[in-house]
């Protein structure tokens, strides 16, 4: 399953050695610019300034540094030889790239979890998948994008936690990393709609069935279909910002 939001993730854990204000601080400014640069509060290849970020995050150089070499490591800022840092570039290669990457990875991770989980896996899938198909509930635009988005990474963290492969696992969440800019922008153009949402339940409603009868040869295909449906909307998306 996903780590708690209030764990330190791997990567976090693992920006300063030493453990204490100065960690947390880097970890603090780590979690917020990434949602920010994956939200689109930086436009790909603008310059983060030092003293705008210390102004934002409440951070001294040292932590932001920190934070912002974590951020290289993920793909999403590009250091500038004595020239600070900027937001990496987006282009229409790297998402097919990703999406295909991701695609296969997790067809793979899915037939293993099929072989693999047992009726607690199952018992957690067919909660999180209920979870998500009520999130239509939820009347607050800003909050149906959040929840979604939070109950369908824990629908699919659910599915992929089945092949009990730690590596496997590993990979899997940084190619999620490196998807999550161009994700954003599909959720903002379809999450809203009823019938984007209710296409994705039909999805995921199916990727349920096949898991129930572990149907391992119908699930690859089904994944990938289900994980390529933004692709042609991201395109679009890039190619209206001039993006290439």
């Amino acid at each position: 399953m996903e780590p708690d939001s209030q764990t330190p993730t791997f990567k976090e854990k693992n920006i300063s050695a030493p453990s204490g204000p100065r960690q947390n601080l880097a970890i603090s400014a780590y979690r917020q610019l990434k949602h920010d640069i994956i939200r689109g509060c930086y436009a790909p290849g603008q310059k983060l300034l030092m003293t705008h970020l210390k102004e934002h995050y409440g951070a001294s150089t040292g932590p932001l540094r920190e934070a912002l070499s974590q951020l290289v490591a993920d793909r999403l800022v590009v250091a500038i030889s004595q020239r600070g840092y900027r937001v990496a570039p987006m282009s229409l290669a790297e998402l097919n790239d990703i999406y295909d990457a991701r695609a296969q990875i997790e067809g793979l991770i899915l037939r293993l979890a099929i072989e693999r989980g047992n009726d607690d896996w199952e018992a957690t899938v067919l909660a999180t998948a209920h979870l998500l198909a009520k999130v239509t509930d939820i009347n607050t635009p800003d909050d149906l994008l959040e929840i979604w988005d939070q109950r369908h990474k824990a629908f699919h963290t659910a599915i992929a936690s089945g092949c009990n492969s730690p590596h496997l696992l590993q990979m899997r969440n940084t190619l999620f990393d490196q998807v999550e800019r161009y994700r954003h922008l599909w959720l903002q153009e379809t999450v809203m709609s009823p019938q984007a949402l209710e296409l994705k339940r039909q999805e995921h409603s199916a990727l349920v069935d096949v898991i129930l009868a572990r149907d391992t040869a119908q699930a690859g295909t089904l994944m990938r279909d289900h994980l390529m449906t933004p692709v042609p909307i991201i395109t679009r998306v890039l190619k209206a910002r001039g993006i290439e």
